[in-house]
């Protein structure tokens, strides 16, 4: 058989936001392990000299980048030089995210406008200043972003990054019917609750975790993050040449039930 699946990105480059720590380093690594180039998108670009080293440990070339997503002029800074040390990018993951907890009554204007300008607005215009540079170099592309299971669910004390992230996942959609013609594809992964030293101070909380094992209601398990590393490798990948405009839940069957 010579027609099957194809997940290796050897020759490709790609662009991590957030690349540090959590599921920007795994999913940096995971794609770099693939056969990827990688530019390490930083709020601090000292934060990366792990993981760069990692990836050259993997045989692949990566490029640390001060990135910091809330302020675009240097967002858009970081992707220029990502394109003049590789010659191209055929890869963005916009991996950064985040948001604050608390009563909708209580939340105010700035968690609200902080909110969405992490999680909507940085991804929309890095996403557009990338997929610029796809469109007039005519290969194509591929776009991952960050969507959550707080995008499909109500979780109580989180509802700005809920909505959030319910933006997320239509941006995506509206980016793939657009940029299709151009042979980029634009998906999204929704990922449960993941142990990254992100969560780990919610996952510590005295039966936080053991409410959250119980209503990921397939697998009653968290995730790890290589489980979202390889979802976004496969999207990136020519095996997803065909799937486009797409949210990936990577809930373990949170949203199921």
């Amino acid at each position: 058989m010579t027609d099957l699946p194809s997940f290796d990105l050897t020759g490709k480059t790609a662009l991590v936001t957030g690349a540090a720590r959590g599921l920007g380093r795994a999913i940096a690594l995971a794609l770099a392990n693939a056969g990827a180039d990688i530019a390490l998108g930083l709020r601090e670009v000292a934060s990366g000299s792990e993981v760069q080293a990692e990836i050259a440990a993997l045989g692949r070339r990566a490029v640390p980048l001060q990135m910091d997503v809330m302020h675009l002029p240097e967002a858009y800074a970081a992707i220029d030089a990502a394109i003049a040390a590789f010659g191209h990018l055929d890869i963005l993951v916009n991996n950064v995210g985040g948001g604050t907890e608390g009563p909708i009554e209580d939340f105010t204007e700035d968690e609200f406008d902080m909110t969405i300008a992490l999680n909507v607005k940085a991804s929309f215009f890095i996403a557009q200043r990338v997929a610029r540079h796809m469109i007039a170099r005519g290969q194509g592309g591929r776009i991952v972003n960050m969507s959550s299971q707080a995008g499909f669910v109500a979780l109580p004390g989180e509802a700005i990054y809920c909505l959030s992230k319910a933006a997320v996942a239509h941006m995506t959609k509206c980016m793939a019917v657009e940029w299709g013609r151009h042979g980029i594809t634009v998906n999204a992964v929704a990922p449960t609750f993941i142990e990254t030293d992100g969560t780990a101070e919610a996952l510590g909380r005295p039966g936080f975790r053991d409410d959250v094992v119980e209503r990921i209601a397939a697998l009653h398990r968290v995730g790890a993050p290589r489980e979202v590393s390889g979802a976004v490798t496969f999207l990136t990948s020519p095996a997803a040449s065909l799937i486009t405009g797409q949210t990936l839940l990577i809930d373990g069957g949170w949203t199921a039930r």
